[in-house]
């Protein structure tokens, strides 16, 4: 059988979504949908939980997940609370390697007084005085403190997650940049990103019933290092297959975008980038003072769209990517107008498989939409390198472009730190929320080391090599 996903979450996630598709392409969505976890589970066994009720209970969660999730909350990423009951609560933990040594470095480090010691000599820890600085960790000699954080709390560099009195996670939407880290990285699958897979699907089959407006699908470039069992042109064939009217590269909007951003940077002089949602919800969040050096210019999604909607504005554009923050950002009202919905690749796999759609089998189509440097957005440094060569492209030589490409949230974090301090080494921040660029997002099928080659390769297989020719079909 073909490894379509990294872990067997993402595969438990898909087989709900997979079901929920096949009973909206049907229009029994309503009537069947309290089926789908007895289908996926039809013995009387469990396989992860305590019993097969509470999994079953569970799945019920995955399926109104599936379907939209709970429409009173506003952020797309959400807990399942009787899902998460597993982990342990976490924080700073004296081990078994502790030896009682004479040294007490971690007694001394400690400025709470948090640490004491046993009549064997033995460290505890007070986690009513503990405040989780780690210093304790740092200088103990045999390792023995530990950190045992949750991996959501772990995963979550803009630290928007905690437990509730209940052992629950829950998620502050203040602070949440709904990343997605968290969803990936959750062993149990308890935080799930919405799915709008069912209105993707109305969109689909009410265009082909009325004719009166086509359904246009905006692929992110990391499509490349995706669907590895299969060929890309293949993909490709598949999306239209399932009823898009066509596909088009969104890195063509990122070709616009570059074009228009290395502008914008000349005439400020300092800029963070606009890209990722998630990065963009950072510093409008974190730091609220540099939100006037964001560029104004729309994600490359929305700027596509934007070209496409001027020029057939009952059409539907749907954005298919690895990006659970682009399904915060679709709904923003600056982006509404022109982004009819967002799916992940996961979510696309689910749309293949609903329809039992082997594109292996099928012919391969092309796309040629963008440049090199277009495609190479979907990896951290594309978009430094893109500014660059659009300055380059425009005759623009007498300014020097200092990049400061930020890999994932912290280092976003430290760049952004410095800039706030005047101290930044740089006038350009290209800000990516997930760690490798989009090619590391939550909603990728799978994540690996070869990503970023694959991206690079599709951009140099590009037709159009520079960012000019690229964009000069939207004149």
């Amino acid at each position: 059988m073909v490894k379509k996903f990294d872990t067997k979450v993402q595969h438990l996630k898909y087989k709900v979504l997979r079901e929920v598709a096949r009973e909206a392409w049907n229009d029994k969505i309503l009537e069947k949908v309290m089926d789908i976890p007895k289908r996926i589970i039809p013995g009387r066994e469990s396989t992860m939980r305590c019993c097969v009720y509470k999994e079953r209970a569970i799945l019920s969660e995955r399926v109104k997940m599936a379907m939209g999730g709970d429409k009173s909350n506003p952020n797309v990423i959400e807990v399942i609370d009787i899902a998460c009951d597993e982990c342990p609560m976490g924080g700073y933990e004296v081990t078994a390697a502790c030896r009682g040594c004479l040294a007490h470095r971690c007694e001394d480090v400690c400025k709470r007084g948090a640490i004491t010691f046993d009549s064997n000599h033995t460290a505890h820890i007070d986690k009513s005085k503990c405040v989780e600085c780690g210093q304790c960790a740092k200088v103990c000699p045999y390792s023995a403190i530990m950190d045992f954080k949750r991996p959501c709390e772990r995963s979550c560099k803009a630290k928007a997650i905690s437990m509730d009195d209940n052992k629950v996670a829950k998620i502050d939407n203040s602070k949440c940049i709904s990343c997605g880290a968290c969803v990936y990285q959750c062993p149990w699958g308890a935080i799930m990103d919405k799915s709008y897979i069912t209105n993707v699907i109305d969109m689909i089959k009410k265009s082909g019933n009325n004719k009166k407006y086509k359904v246009y699908a905006l692929v992110a470039p990391s499509i490349s290092s995706q669907f590895t069992y299969g060929k890309l042109g293949q993909v490709i064939s598949g999306i239209k297959e399932l009823g898009f009217y066509t596909v088009i590269e969104a890195a063509l909007g990122a070709d616009m975008v570059a074009y228009s951003e290395s502008k914008e940077l000349v005439e400020k002089g300092f800029l963070t980038s606009s890209c990722c949602p998630a990065f963009v919800s950072y510093v409008k969040k974190e730091f609220p003072q540099m939100e006037a050096n964001i560029s104004h210019n729309l994600s490359p999604m929305a700027a596509l769209a934007k070209y496409i909607k001027e020029g057939s504005p009952e059409d539907k554009v749907v954005f298919i990517g690895p990006c659970t923050a682009k399904k915060m950002e679709f709904q923003k009202p600056e982006v509404n107008p022109y982004i009819d919905s967002v799916m992940t690749f996961e979510e696309l796999q689910a749309l293949f498989d609903s329809r039992d759609l082997d594109i292996t089998k099928l012919q391969e189509d092309v796309l040629d939409n963008a440049s090199y440097y277009g495609r190479i957005f979907a990896r951290s440094g594309g978009l430094s390198d893109a500014v660059v060569e659009a300055l380059k492209e425009q005759g623009i030589e007498d300014f020097d472009v200092k990049a400061v490409a930020c890999d994932g949230i912290e280092e976003c974090r430290t760049a952004l730190l410095k800039a706030s301090k005047n101290v930044l080494d740089g006038n350009f921040i290209e800000g990516m929320a997930c760690v490798g660029g989009c090619i590391g997002g939550a909603g990728c099928l799978t994540h690996g080391p070869k990503s970023k080659q694959d991206v690079d390769k599709y951009g140099k297989e590009a037709y159009e090599k520079t960012i000019t020719d690229a964009i000069s079909v939207l004149k």
